[in-house]
């Protein structure tokens, strides 16, 4: 058995969510040598380069700070190469070549935002909620080839609320996953983990759901769809990117609106969807959807009863 403690690791990581992993494996003394992250880019309206919150932390705590345009370059794998890790820790990162997971010899593991198999992919938090999942978890796997495949170490679970958006179960995943990672390489350091294939946890006739990048056309509202999947589709999209719909008026006026919160009345004969009701509640396919939460392109986000004591709906109006 070795002491954890004195394993070389390499992190690899980008985001806030990544930041927590990073923090408990420093705070508790682990031996993290390297800090891989994604190379400081221009962002904001003057242009300024930004860095990764990984970086900042890094750096923070006088960390080694590697940040390769190119994971192939010949120049960054003889540097790697050179800091003797003897096990790399991915979360949030990019996929990796063979090359770079395959140089430890205690090899290299992620953390992933679901409960691998399911929700495979860059934005699993966010389509669990939209799908309306009851429970999603974190899960440390070792990689291989194909993407989100690898043997599954551990698992670890937690319930998502009716109504708990995406930031609330990020927050959370985010620190049950740090000290996922901390269980992980102790384990891996007892030399006693087990490991097993992630086809082991599919139920005989359990569906598998993806969870690809999301894009704007998954954050439009489709009023002709149910009040419950509109629900999740808003919670699973809160605080970011948003769900948005369009407010058309007579005379061809259209505002956008990011929709961060809604509410749903089961009912039937409310008209066509997408229209207006005492305000801003609105018909979709069984009932009606109570805005409650929203953001008019170019104002700030503000409450129902904010919005439509600043803003004169129009007879008519809908949302499309």
């Amino acid at each position: 058995m070795r002491d954890p403690k004195s394993i070389r690791i390499v992190f690899m990581g980008t985001p806030e969510f990544a930041v927590a992993s990073l923090e408990q494996l420093v705070t508790r003394g682990y031996n993290v040598v390297a800090v891989i992250t994604v190379p400081d880019k221009p962002a904001g309206r003057g242009m300024q380069l930004q860095q990764s919150d990984v970086k900042k932390y890094a750096e923070s705590k006088g960390l080694l700070v590697l940040q390769p345009e190119k994971l192939k370059d010949p120049g960054f794998l003889e540097t790697l190469k050179n800091l003797r890790a003897e096990l790399q820790i991915v979360v949030a990162f990019r996929m990796l070549p063979e090359v770079v997971w395959q140089m430890p010899p205690l090899g290299t593991f992620n953390l992933h935002g679901s409960l691998l198999p399911q929700y495979r992919g860059a934005a699993p938090i966010h389509r669990a909620v939209m799908n309306g999942e009851t429970e999603t978890g974190v899960t440390t796997f070792f990689l291989k080839q194909e993407i989100d495949t690898g043997n599954i170490i551990f698992r670890k679970t937690t319930p998502v609320g009716p109504d708990e958006t995406t930031g609330i179960i990020y927050d959370r995943l985010m620190h049950i996953g740090a000290e996922l990672v901390c269980e992980t390489v102790d384990a891996i350091a007892s030399e006693n983990v087990t490991i097993k294939d992630q086809a082991a946890f599919i139920k005989e006739g359990e569906t598998l759901f993806h969870a690809p990048k999301i894009f704007r056309e998954d954050c439009r509202i489709n009023w002709d769809k149910d009040g419950a999947t509109i629900h999740n589709q808003v919670r699973g999209l809160n605080p970011y990117p948003a769900a948005w719909t369009e407010l058309h008026e007579p005379g061809g006026k259209i505002t956008a609106l990011k929709i961060f919160g809604v509410s749903f009345e089961n009912k039937s004969q409310t008209g066509k969807p997408g229209t207006l009701h005492n305000g801003l509640g609105v018909s979709c396919k069984n009932g009606i959807v109570f805005i409650k939460d929203l953001q008019a392109a170019g104002k700030k986000r503000m409450s129902a009863e904010e919005f439509l004591r600043g803003y004169r709906l129009q007879p008519e109006a809908s949302l499309v």
